[in-house]
């Protein structure tokens, strides 16, 4: 049987695109190739979201080469989209994807990449009208299932290169993301987590116009699986009738990961992010107050242009005087193309890596403190398929994103159980039923 490999860098929506990849290929009679050598094969999906994400794309398809000097290598994902010309100059590079032909992947893999030169990415990303999705289908390894129900961005952020790697926003029609819901149930699944890039644009291009919260309120009524978890949901979008929703149901899960970027308003403005401090203050505050237990997980974009000790400052204390669980924190990186990249202002990278230094250590602050309060409480804990390989326990999640090792036999795999917290640690908690 063929062999394949699959490496995924970036977002959860690659992640996602990349198990549907993989499955389909197996379903066709591949063999995925866990050493990492001798596939006939190599699917490399990337990521140009920050210089470190292409550096890492780059150095997992020299990789992928070396380990399989005999396989076919295709490259898929936002560097293939945006940076095509660069990824020709590799030499061994077989084929290169760009965003709208990766459902070309699955027959371009059984008709065993014929011989050519390398199919340049399709650059009418921003004409396609509809949403091009692959056929979810889900891991056995993973008690959550990933998908995704958007594409695609316009905000036009001043930092951000996704708008040009993923094109316009696209949306997954009601009916496919209920069908696909059904799909990952009947697979065994417990939870589904909704994937998107610019999630809170669901449905705005659908016909007739809908949104997230009509999809969220149907998909609460219908009860069609245990759990619903949303991924990363913009500040602006996070309306209330969401949190509202999510703090009465029994299936959304609390816990809301929300890009901020910067707690400084003149930055913000220079991002073009459409929202103030003032206003995501007053959003994480109604969160915790309708649900005192949500995990909230922030983003922060450290070092952009223009950024002061004062700037700075007023992201920290922001951060610092509000409940929030766990920060994501990235250097600021200039992208081509982005209005950003050109900005007068430029922050000395020293100074960019101590100030992530800093929010990465409030980061840990934070979520020790929130571990910390789980301690003593009962949760439900959706056991997963795969022990804890440092202490060979069980591991789980819980709703509010605590990661919770518990003593069990494998019978409980893939289960909800109520546990006990009794010790909390760096990165998880411990418990008994």
């Amino acid at each position: 049987m063929p062999k394949f490999i699959s490496t995924t860098l970036g977002c959860k929506v690659n992640q996602c695109e990349s198990e549907s990849i993989s499955k389909h290929l197996v379903l066709s009679g591949w063999l995925s190739a866990e050493d990492g050598t001798g596939a006939d094969v190599c699917i490399i999906n990337t990521c140009t979201v920050t210089a470190k994400a292409s550096m890492q794309s780059r150095q997992a398809i020299r990789k992928a080469i070396r380990l399989n000097p005999e396989a076919k290598i295709i490259v898929t994902g936002c560097y293939a989209e945006t940076e095509s010309d660069e990824l020709k100059k590799i030499n061994g590079v077989h084929h290169i994807i760009g965003q709208k032909e990766k459902h070309k992947i699955l027959s371009l893999a059984n008709n065993c990449f014929s011989d050519g030169n390398p199919m340049p990415c399709n650059d009418e990303l921003f004409d396609e009208n509809g949403f091009m999705r692959l056929p979810a289908l889900h891991s056995e390894n993973r008690t959550r299932a990933f998908l995704k129900i958007q594409d695609g961005c316009e905000a036009f952020c001043t930092y951000c290169i996704v708008p040009y790697a993923r094109g316009k926003s696209r949306s997954m029609p009601f009916e496919t993301v209920i069908e696909s819901i059904k799909n990952i149930k009947k697979a065994g699944h417990r939870e589904v987590v909704l994937s998107g890039i610019h999630i809170g644009k669901y449905g705005l291009d659908l016909s007739p116009k809908t949104s997230l919260l009509s999809l969220l309120n149907l998909l609460d009524s219908l009860d069609i699986i245990d759990r619903i978890r949303i991924s990363s949901i913009e500040p602006n979008e996070l309306v209330p009738e969401i949190i509202s929703l999510a703090a009465k149901s029994d299936i959304i899960c609390p816990h809301f990961h929300i890009p901020l970027q910067s707690g400084d308003n003149e930055i913000l403005k220079k991002m073009r992010r459409p929202y103030t401090s003032e206003f995501f203050k007053d959003l994480i505050l109604n969160i915790n107050n309708h649900m005192p237990d949500a995990a909230i997980g922030v983003d922060i974009l450290a070092g952009f242009p223009g950024e002061t000790d004062e700037a700075f400052q007023n992201t920290y204390s922001l951060i610092n005087d509000l409940p929030v669980t766990y920060l994501h924190v990235f250097p600021f990186s200039p992208r081509k193309n982005t209005l950003a990249a050109n900005m007068a202002g430029r922050v000395p990278a020293d100074i960019v890596k101590s100030r992530c230094a800093i929010l990465r250590k409030l980061g840990s602050l934070k979520k020790a403190g929130f571990y910390k309060k789980a301690v003593g409480t009962d949760i439900n804990v959706l056991i997963e398929e795969k022990r804890e390989p440092q202490n060979n326990l069980l591991k789980g999640l819980s709703p509010n994103y605590i990661p919770v090792l518990i003593n069990g036999d494998d019978c409980m795999k893939n289960s909800i159980a109520n546990v006990k917290i009794q010790r909390a640690y760096v990165n998880y908690v411990e418990g008994i039923i």
